[in-house]
């Protein structure tokens, strides 16, 4: 999946804290004592609610502009950044039915490589189509 960029905000919260906010994720806040705490923190919590709307079937929100969307007055704005995000890539079940003796096979040399079935399925299907496809996927090559 490609990456996407959100804008965010870095604003100084009250004695040493910064917060960051999302104008694309309403109730989305990270926050730390340190700007860079808080920026690595709006990256991780932006990833885990890309995870929550895929596995609720939900669409990205279209992200707004750097500069198209309104900062409250009372904010004491540090700046405005983009936050990357690779929406996720998730799994799907599917049904296959293949010949006992070729599933005994997948199984053997599955646990010779310490997985499971379905995991040396996906890992045998990248081998297949290439790199490009586990780059599109999401998933890495080994």
């Amino acid at each position: 999946m490609q990456p996407l960029f959100y804008p965010a905000v870095l604003e100084r919260g009250e004695g040493e804290a910064y917060a960051v906010w999302f104008p694309d994720f309403p109730d989305l806040v990270a926050g730390d004592r340190t700007q860079n705490g808080a920026m690595a923190k709006a990256e991780h919590a932006l990833a885990e609610a890309a995870e929550a709307l895929a596995l609720e079937g939900k669409a990205m929100p279209a992200a707004s502009d750097l500069d198209g969307f309104e900062v409250p007055e009372d904010c004491d704005l540090v700046v405005r950044f983009a936050v990357r995000v690779t929406p996720p890539d998730l799994s799907e079940r599917v049904n296959v039915y293949l010949p006992k003796s070729l599933i005994e096979r997948v199984d053997e040399r599955a646990a010779a490589m310490g997985m499971s079935r379905s995991s040396y399925f996906g890992w045998a299907l990248t081998q297949v189509l290439g790199p490009r496809a586990v780059a599109k996927a999401g998933m890495r090559a080994r």
